[in-house]
């Protein structure tokens, strides 16, 4: 886990200096993203907070997400995890949402959506960034697995690698 600190300490200090401010909209993470953030002394700074949406009522209640999307796409798909990041932004007023919706396992996947399937997306001005993982580990390897990707893209976000054009 030491690897996913020193992360979240790099994340922490380009939010410091850019002087943004990120949250979270975590589903399959329970929240481990946001724990992983605040681990880092001085990140009530940059992090406004997170809601964890492990239900479909809380991603739409409280989220945001429409219900036509969880109805048709369901709530581990892409646009659900682009309404989620989206309706943190919204809900917080932060510079940067970033959320995770997936299947942890080790039940729950379909031929369709497997077990591992998570979607992480981006939303911040000018951006909005969405990538898909299939991972293969254990339930807990699987959740650590999405919380180093979504921290790995908040940081390439904040380095200029991703929606450059902002």
């Amino acid at each position: 886990m030491d690897d996913v600190v020193a992360l979240s300490q790099q994340v922490g200090e380009y939010l410091r200096q850019s002087g943004q401010t990120l949250a979270t909209a975590e589903s399959c993470t329970g929240g481990l993203i946001g724990h992983l953030i605040t681990e880092i002394p001085g990140s009530s700074q940059y992090f406004l907070g997170g809601v964890i949406a492990y239900q479909n009522d809380v991603k739409h209640r409280i989220l945001g997400v429409r219900q036509e999307t969880l109805d048709t796409v369901g709530a581990v798909s892409a646009e659900c995890a682009q309404e989620m990041a989206q309706g943190i932004r919204r809900l917080v007023q932060s510079d940067i949402g970033i959320s995770v919706t997936g299947i942890a396992g080790p039940t729950g996947g379909t031929p369709e959506k497997p077990v591992g399937l998570t979607y992480i997306h981006l939303s911040a001005p000018n951006c909005e960034y969405g990538e898909m993982f299939v991972w293969k580990g254990s339930r807990s390897e699987n959740k650590r697995a999405s919380a180093r990707a979504a921290l790995r893209l908040v940081l390439r976000y904040l380095q200029g690698d991703i929606c450059f054009g902002r």
